[in-house]
């Protein structure tokens, strides 16, 4: 039950801070030596943040979702019309990239010292946020959706923080930064949705890879809390923008995780 609630706690912290919550879980099973498969926990705490995430932003949805639709019938085109088709683009080119990084991901998931690596990308990322983000003009949503969604893309590989990719690639085509971490959670709702039916198909074709540890479902629960917690928690960050802590954890993370894969230390 300890694992359960450590990965659980683990994955609703990390979620939606730009920390990686993939990276962490990845380290902290390699640290703490699980040696049982833990992709069918893994599915299920990131449903469970997915939840946190939809809970959230629920009004948005309904919102997009209705303009969406309604441009159909109605012939109408609000906000929401083009809001919907930036995130379909940004959730196919997303995908794609996702497919191709997925084995490489998997891999390097093995990996301390690669982990790291990505933590150290990310934190090199976040610390530059205020130099690029105050010089550009604001671009079309449709080059917003493209680059957004190469990030999100990128974000595949362990230790490279999804949300810190999303929302530093929309401030730097000149989104606003309320603008810039709406969108950034928006479309991550079909990316993880998208990721956790994939794994799910794979699983059911594995039945042999079914595996829940013991007390499964409170960590599932904790990662809801701590997911909607930490969603909460991000966006006062976001807008006081102060990047830099994260930037430096992310930082000292990833050159620990590097020295003892490499077994300096």
């Amino acid at each position: 039950m300890t694992e359960s609630i450590i990965l659980g706690a683990v994955q609703g912290l990390c979620e939606f801070l730009p920390v990686s919550s993939s990276g962490h879980l990845a380290l902290f099973q390699i640290w703490m030596g699980f040696s049982e498969n833990m992709l069918t926990y893994d599915i299920l705490l990131h449903f469970a943040t997915l939840l946190a995430v939809v809970l959230y932003f629920w009004r948005d949805i309904v919102q997009i979702l209705a303009d969406w639709f309604g441009g159909w019938f109605s012939g109408k085109r609000h906000s929401g019309w083009s809001y919907g088709w930036a995130i379909i683009i940004s959730t196919i080119i997303t995908s794609i990239i996702g497919l191709i990084l997925k084995p490489f991901a998997e891999e390097i998931s093995e990996s301390l010292s690669l982990v790291g690596m990505g933590e150290i990308f990310t934190g090199l990322i976040l610390v530059m946020i205020p130099i690029y983000s105050s010089r550009r003009p604001n671009s079309s949503l449709l080059k917003i959706a493209i680059a957004v969604g190469i990030a999100q893309g990128i974000a595949v590989l362990p230790g490279v923080s999804r949300s810190g990719m999303s929302i530093a690639m929309g401030l730097f085509m000149g989104m606003g930064i309320s603008e810039a971490f709406r969108y950034s959670f928006l479309i991550s709702i079909p990316a993880i949705l998208g990721a956790t039916l994939l794994e799910c198909v794979k699983m059911v074709k594995d039945f042999d890879s079914i595996y829940l540890p013991e007390g499964y479902i409170y960590g599932a629960v904790i990662a809801f809390i701590l997911g909607l917690a930490s969603l909460i928690f991000m966006r006062r960050i976001v807008n006081a923008k102060n990047w830099a802590c994260f930037g430096v954890y992310c930082l000292i993370v990833g050159v620990i995780a590097v020295l003892l894969g490499t077994e300096i230390i």
